[in-house]
């Protein structure tokens, strides 16, 4: 059925420079979880950065849904928003030690960002309270889980904080058809820049890994192969899918399937595009100053596999949102876990040149026009 609205909210509006500046916070939240893997690069830092990500991401993510309905366009919503931007940077603060000795701290933060967010929904024009409520009770059960995770420690912070995440695989089946809609055209942008923000700390990661280290020929290679991958990550997104993305939600309509729909796209697709990159950011700051050495299977793994991820995330987002499957970008994921073995065996820089380079073939032969396609003519608009 139908949602009673019946129509999307064509009153598009552009992301504000407070949303910017939020998302400096989200920087920081890449740079702690990436420095974890670095740290100790191993399966309990991988499960402890999935369990942490997949709760950020999703309050993160709900905050674009916020300004998408609630544009801070005044002082009494500015404020609120800069308090939930102080409560997302105390939660990034612990990210190192959430899971020992900061995890109240943790959990606290996230309890604050929760019910800045639901006091601010309810000052939307098209979203009502018991709308609201709807998912604003699943996320304070999603908090008292943390929380409670948190305060008895030791495994079971793991199975408490595991609990969520089914919590917000069902909340969006929860939300009624007649709450308001997206403005697909911000929506698209908001979630851009956040791929933006993420993918320049695979930037930052190769900075860092130089910091200190004599500029050589190597070191320029290995910085240049790190640059050109994230180049090819940021072509995969931003080479034409999201004005696709756009055009898809645009034809979508307030029901619950297609609301479901769009979260999967946004929450779920961008957790793994995420994740992805947070991965290969930690090897390419262990490789910028290891090059010739072999790498460990783990930092082998996050390189190559974190690229498989990316890859696989932005295929899910196109599924869920109803776009064709890219297999060339399928055979790009297949290829990027086939380097793996290079890394163990060989060194970090045969990894990541040959990762560099069997995704930007692929890129290419994407981009490159079929035979049925260069021989169609050029059909000349019919005016009515």
């Amino acid at each position: 059925m139908e949602a009673s609205t019946g129509v999307v909210d064509r009153d598009e509006v552009r992301v504000s420079t407070l949303e910017l500046f939020f998302d400096l916070v989200f920087v920081f939240t890449i740079t702690q979880l990436t420095a974890l893997l670095v740290h100790d690069p191993n399966g309990t830092s991988l499960g402890q950065i999935a369990l942490m990500l997949t709760a950020i991401w999703w309050m993160y993510g709900a905050f674009a849904w916020l300004t998408n309905a609630v544009p801070p366009d005044r002082t009494a919503l500015r404020l609120p928003l800069l308090a939930g931007m102080a409560a997302f940077f105390a939660i990034d603060l612990t990210i190192p030690t959430a899971f020992s000795a900061d995890g109240v701290v943790f959990a606290s933060g996230y309890l604050a960002v929760i019910l800045i967010h639901t006091a601010l929904y309810t000052q939307s024009a098209t979203w009502s309270v018991a709308s609201v409520w709807s998912f604003a009770r699943m996320n304070l059960v999603a908090a008292a889980l943390i929380l409670a995770g948190a305060i008895i420690g030791d495994a079971w912070q793991y199975v408490l904080w595991g609990l969520a995440i089914p919590i917000f695989a069902i909340t969006p089946a929860l939300v009624p058809e007649d709450s308001g809609w997206i403005r697909p055209s911000h929506f698209v942008e908001r979630h851009g820049l956040v791929v933006i923000v993420a993918l320049g700390e695979s930037v930052v990661a190769v900075g860092i890994g130089a910091s200190g280290l004599e500029i050589t020929g190597e070191l320029l290679l290995v910085a240049v192969l790190g640059l050109a991958l994230s180049a090819e990550l940021w072509w995969v997104y931003f080479g034409g899918d999201d004005e696709e993305a756009e055009g898809a939600l645009l034809e979508m309509r307030p029901t619950r399937r297609e609301f479901i729909a769009a979260n999967a796209a946004y929450y779920w697709a961008h957790l793994l595009l995420l994740l992805g990159i947070v991965c290969a950011a930690a090897a390419l700051e262990h490789a910028i100053g290891h090059a010739f050495d072999s790498l460990d299977f783990a930092l082998a793994l996050a390189l190559g596999g974190g690229t498989a991820v990316y890859l696989l995330g932005h295929a899910l987002f196109r599924l869920f949102l109803g776009l064709p499957f890219r297999p060339w970008r399928g055979l790009a994921a297949v290829l990027a876990l086939a380097t793996i073995p290079l890394g163990t065996e060989a060194s970090a820089l045969a990894q990541l040149a040959v990762l560099v380079a069997v995704l930007g073939l692929c890129l290419v032969a994407e981009g490159a026009p079929t035979r049925g396609e260069a021989r169609a003519p050029v059909q000349t608009p019919v005016r009515s």
